[in-house]
């Protein structure tokens, strides 16, 4: 016997709506034929176009050589482009394409309505309070490290 029930164990938890998400952000990414990373760097290169490899990957959760990967796929279906930055030789500037920005919409639009989803199981105060509550999960943890 272990000296913590698993149903005690917050971090099972977080792991099973974790992958609950990933499941349904899978689906919902599925007719713009994009995984669920693939979307997250889409979504972040709208954002900020330009942006390194390395600073998508920390804004993405993964690390770069994951990363790397990500933006190789997108790059080769045409998604995105990556040219040198103008000081930086080293440097590569990543941004989206035309197809890029209609696979992002796609994909987009059916992972807002997991979100809303998602979002309507809770009122706004439940809502609030899990926001907080996770944030300190993620302090917690990252104290640990």
């Amino acid at each position: 016997m272990t000296s913590m029930a698993p149903k005690e164990r917050i971090g099972s938890h977080l792991k099973r709506a974790e992958q609950a998400l990933l499941a349904a952000k899978n689906a919902a990414c599925k007719p713009a034929a994009v995984t669920v990373p693939q979307y997250a760097a889409l979504l972040w290169l709208a954002e900020k176009p330009g942006i390194s490899a390395a600073a998508l990957a920390r804004l993405c959760g993964v690390t770069p050589p994951t990363m790397n990967t990500v933006l190789k796929n997108l790059q080769e279906r045409g998604f995105i482009e990556r040219t040198p930055h103008e000081w930086h030789r080293n440097v590569l500037e990543t941004r989206l394409t035309v197809a890029g920005r209609t696979a992002l919409e796609l994909a987009d639009a059916g992972a807002v309505r997991v979100e809303r989803a998602l979002a309507a199981a809770f009122t706004g105060e439940e809502r609030e309070l899990l926001i907080q509550l996770l944030g300190r999960c993620a302090e917690a943890l990252d104290a640990r490290r």
